[in-house]
């Protein structure tokens, strides 16, 4: 773990935890301890290298992100048919912009919205705001094409920090 102090320096520590067999609950064990810094891991190229224009993609994308972020809007609208998701709730934030949308698939960037049924990942990174600031975001996404729009068909986890590998 890393913690950035007032003046700017940064210290890091071990933190020892338990997890369960899934991995999908933890709790800490012991008390943090003082660690050099770790040394930095070169990252694959990532595999958005397509670069997604403002336009139909972008705007649902942000749209979507706005409902699903701020509660502004119903989430439901922007969903391919059979995905369920809601909106987090409460919400923790007053506005999201979308800064940049790339894509895995080049069809992303048409300028028009392609056949029904082709599908896109995209990584998105937006600009969260809140009564304390403004927060950097990335999430990663699957959008298919229906009847002219496009709709998300899926919030992927664990990519928004893509390096390629998955």
């Amino acid at each position: 773990m890393a913690a950035q102090y007032a003046g700017g320096s940064v210290r890091y520590y071990a933190v020892p935890v338990a997890a369960d067999r899934a991995g999908a609950s933890f709790t800490v064990t012991g008390a943090p301890s003082v660690v050099a810094a770790p040394a930095r891991a070169e990252l694959p190229k990532s595999s958005y290298g397509v670069t997604v224009p403002e336009g139909d993609l972008s705007s649902a994308v942000g749209e979507f992100l706005a409902a699903y972020l701020t509660g502004a809007g119903e989430v439901s609208r922007y969903l391919a048919p059979g995905v369920k998701l809601t909106a987090v709730s409460p919400a923790p934030y007053t506005a999201v912009s979308v800064e940049q949308v790339a894509a895995v698939e080049e069809a992303a960037a048409a300028e028009t919205v392609p056949a029904d049924g082709t599908a896109v990942r995209v990584l998105v990174r937006v600009e969260a705001r809140d009564a304390d600031g403004r927060w950097p975001l990335a999430c990663e996404l699957v959008l298919k094409a229906r009847s002219g729009r496009w709709e998300i068909a899926a919030l992927e986890s664990g990519a928004a920090h893509d390096g390629g590998a998955r």
